[in-house]
């Protein structure tokens, strides 16, 4: 698949996944639903956040920082954009289940901080 083609998909199908949230967004009423409703609303808004991020991370990292191949700066995006995008759900589910304070933070932002890592240096030793 070239770049373009790429970009071009990725673009239309975040758009499509934002048009799902603000539909699940505006359809649930979190007073009233079931752990269906919360589990649509939180895939919708992982899928929507985990295009723009990569999205945006590709286009950073293909622009400012021009070092690597667009395959790899793509890679990279993705992942992060994965990892970035489960770190903000789970902080809101902590929020929505009154848990969220600055120790959940730090331990959250640790975890992540770890898995990143040990991603990335399994990739170098493979």
């Amino acid at each position: 698949m070239t770049l373009k083609k790429y970009l071009s998909v990725m673009s239309v199908l975040t758009a499509v996944c934002w048009g799902i949230f603000f539909f699940v967004a505006d359809l649930v009423d979190p007073t009233a639903t079931n752990w269906l409703g919360f589990l649509l609303f939180y895939l919708a808004l992982f899928a929507s956040l985990s295009g723009t991020i990569a999205l945006l991370g590709f286009v950073f990292r293909f622009i400012i920082i021009k070092k690597e191949l667009a395959f790899n700066s793509v890679k990279v995006a993705f992942r992060r954009s994965f990892l970035f995008s489960a770190f903000i759900i789970l902080l809101l589910m902590l929020q929505a289940a009154d848990l969220f304070n600055w120790l959940n933070l730090l331990l959250l932002v640790i975890i992540f901080s770890i898995l990143e890592l040990f991603l990335v240096n399994y990739r170098q030793s493979r």
